[in-house]
């Protein structure tokens, strides 16, 4: 077994420096076909040091960027081959690929950078902290109550846009010695978009999404429902004739325990079967593109504690909240989980059932929940607090900057 292991571990790493040399070639051949980013101008930095897996934290953004791009110059600043890769293919703001720390170096030497934005708390961000120019800004790539969005490390930049009160509040509650006036209310600037998507029949169907998590590198924070509910439940819903599943699995679904791989892979081939049973029913295997467009396309949504399910939040449609199946993994003791009857387990087998009494009986408090997790979420609300927020970010930097670059006077003497 170990020497099995050994082998697939070396196989791994030949097939991914592969992956590495192939995708270089190409970023280097598509940016001599395109021009430069001309030196003087980028405002805007987002920095992302992650390889393509964890594009869905980046690409979320690419709204919210374009908009920010047409006030700021904005070029996203990326550090893996193939990463860069798939941003020049799909991101509407200009890509600098710098693939060291010395190519950072020259980039911001270039240009006249007041904000660098991170989308996740890598910690290679660490290597562009120590630059002193630019303002260092957290926008995250999702809401939840979820540890990590309270986590130390939201210590070490000069700003952190959250979405909301319960955020703050959040945040005050765990964390010790943190300056609150780092933080920054813009809402959610991603329910402001319109994502492309399919168009699903409008035939009478319950649509239901079935979005669960990752397992997670740790049993803490493993709230993955893919195994736990995901078979039982696909199993009740496609077999009524009046619901179609959406299923969305966190991209790296299955990438820790074979059980999830599994599971992912048990789900996916019931939803292909059900489609081959009765193809009216065009039940959605979501593996690929981005996020969104099944927020508007649902009628009701089945979640793990995770970003995800704070997204959905704001579209006041009813939401089924799952509790974790590992006994180790951490619920807050506020926030959704509490304020809301979490799905067990034991009553996937029924999940036809339980979707259709939630889409019935929609909850009074819900409008409460959202205001107090997203502030206001009138349409264009969000969108115009992210942009607004950027904008003083960067032009109080460049007003810092001019103060201290400013000669100094010798005091009279």
């Amino acid at each position: 077994m170990g020497l099995a292991d050994d082998v697939a571990k070396v196989r791994g790493i030949l097939t991914k420096g592969v992956r590495a040399v192939r995708a270089r070639r190409h970023v280097l051949a598509e940016l001599g076909r395109r021009p430069r980013v001309p030196d003087g101008t980028v405002e805007v930095a987002v920095y992302f040091t992650d390889g393509p897996e964890n594009l869905y934290q980046l690409d979320q953004w690419y709204e919210p960027l374009r908009r920010l791009h047409e006030r700021h110059h904005v070029t996203v600043l990326s550090r893996n081959w193939e990463a860069t890769r798939a941003l020049l293919a799909d991101c509407p703001v200009p890509v600098h690929h710098a693939p060291d720390i010395d190519g950072v170096e020259a980039f911001l030497g270039r240009q006249p950078v007041r904000a660098i934005l991170y989308v996740n708390q890598n910690q290679a961000n660490f290597s562009a902290m120590r630059f002193a120019d630019p303002a260092h800004v957290f926008i995250c790539h999702g809401e939840s109550d979820k540890d990590y969005m309270s986590s130390n490390q939201l210590k070490a930049y000069d700003h952190v846009f959250v979405a909301g009160d319960a955020a703050k509040e959040r945040i005050a509650r765990k964390l010790v010695g943190f300056d609150d006036f780092r933080l920054v209310e813009v809402g959610r600037p991603q329910v402001d978009v319109t994502y492309p998507g399919p168009t699903l029949p409008d035939d009478g169907r319950t649509v239901v999404l079935f979005a669960p998590t990752w397992e997670g590198d740790r049993a803490s924070m493993r709230y993955s429902s893919v195994a736990s509910h995901g078979p039982a439940l696909v199993r009740s819903l496609v077999a009524t004739g009046r619901h179609r599943v959406v299923f969305r699995p966190h991209p790296r679904t299955g990438i820790v325990l074979r059980e999830s791989r599994a599971a992912l892979d048990e789900v996916i081939g019931l939803l292909r079967e059900a489609n081959r049973r009765d193809p009216a029913a065009q039940h959605v295997i979501d593996v690929e593109g981005g996020f969104g467009w099944q927020l508007a396309a649902a009628d009701v949504a089945v979640m793990d504690v995770s970003a995800v399910a704070y997204d959905w939040l704001a579209t006041a449609k009813p939401l089924l909240l799952t509790r974790p199946a590992e006994p180790s993994a951490l619920l807050p003791d506020v926030g959704l989980t509490t304020e809301s009857d979490l799905f067990d387990a034991a009553d996937a087998v029924r999940a036809a059932e339980v979707v259709d009494a939630a889409v019935a009986h929609p909850s009074d408090a819900h409008a409460a929940l959202v205001q107090h997790y997203f502030g206001d979420t009138t349409p264009g609300a969000s969108m115009a607090r992210f942009l607004d927020a950027c904008d003083t970010v960067v032009t109080d930097r460049a007003a810092a900057l001019e103060v201290r670059n400013a000669p100094r006077t010798s005091p009279a003497g």
